[in-house]
């Protein structure tokens, strides 16, 4: 596994480089799915005034006491947090972006650090929490989708500084886990996955959901015997397909910006009609072939 790094309070995975596919171009439409970035709105609006940060930019972290109205269900807590880090920036020397103090600069950091619960704030030092921000001047929620329970899908768009003194936008998705801890729901881990924007384009098959569905489950574990016609809404694709053992199935994908498909869930149809939720390992049929 790679070593983890911490980024932007979460800890960030790097993407498992692969070398078996060919470049390819896909035509001129499709390339552009792949290029073009997102042009959602923020969801992470919710504080609008410097107002808000009155009572804690003087105070060091540890005093600092958010209502706990912010952190009432689980949802308001990673709008909030995002909504608290939006303005935020922290350009070291060497890089920047912008001309002047960008947005709230670094006071919102201490705030935004309430909203990790206790067991990651021992994992996570305040320092370091603080330093995962490094170069990042402008944060924007773009994507939030529940998984399971305490379990949410979340898709940033960033603007980050360079040695250049120009800026740039990054795309990042990621998991957080949100726990109740006493009244309020409060973060207990989150991870994060750069997305690249030259890989789909011109490499491979594996960006594609209805492509790893017939070649992971159908090739690789001989499940598929018929997928039926994608059904999509907005970003999130179900595709439903009848196995060869005689059972259906249904496989959720979360399309990012880079264009790309990322698998969420699969679920497999009792006979009484419900579906479960099931774990199959393409890998494994693989390497029994």
């Amino acid at each position: 596994m790679d070593t983890e790094d911490l980024w932007m309070g979460g800890f960030f995975q790097k993407k498992i480089k692969k070398t078996a596919n060919s470049p390819q171009l896909r035509g001129e439409d499709t390339n552009q799915k792949y290029f073009r970035p997102s042009r959602l709105p923020a969801l992470n609006t919710r504080v609008r005034s410097f107002t808000f940060f009155n009572p804690y930019y003087t105070q060091p972290p540890e005093n600092i006491q958010l209502p706990s109205t912010l952190m009432a269900t689980a949802e308001d807590t990673i709008l909030n947090y995002f909504s608290v880090l939006r303005e935020a920036a922290y350009f070291s020397e060497g890089e920047g972006g912008g001309c002047g103090t960008v947005g709230m600069a670094a006071i919102p950091y201490p705030a935004a650090y309430q909203f990790l619960n206790k067991e990651y704030q021992k994992r996570v030092s305040y320092e370091k929490f603080f330093h995962s921000f490094r170069g990042i001047g402008h944060i924007t929620l773009i994507k939030l989708n529940k998984v399971k329970t305490s379990h949410y899908f979340v898709e940033l768009e960033t603007i980050e500084g360079s040695a250049k003194d120009v800026t740039f936008f990054a795309y990042y998705y990621g998991f957080i886990t949100v726990i109740k801890e006493k009244e309020s729901y409060k973060i207990h881990d989150m991870t994060f996955h750069g997305e690249d924007f030259l890989c789909a384009p011109y490499h491979g098959w594996d960006h594609e959901a209805e492509a790893v569905v017939d070649v992971k489950y159908g090739e690789w574990c001989k499940l598929v015997k018929k997928r039926y016609p994608t059904y999509k809404n907005n970003y999130v694709k179900h595709i439903y397909f009848h196995g060869t053992d005689g059972h259906d199935y249904l496989f959720v994908f979360f399309e990012l910006t880079n264009g790309t498909d990322v698998e969420i869930a699969q679920f497999k149809r009792r006979a009484t009609g419900r579906w479960i939720p099931i774990k199959i390992d393409p890998e494994k049929c693989l390497k029994q072939r």
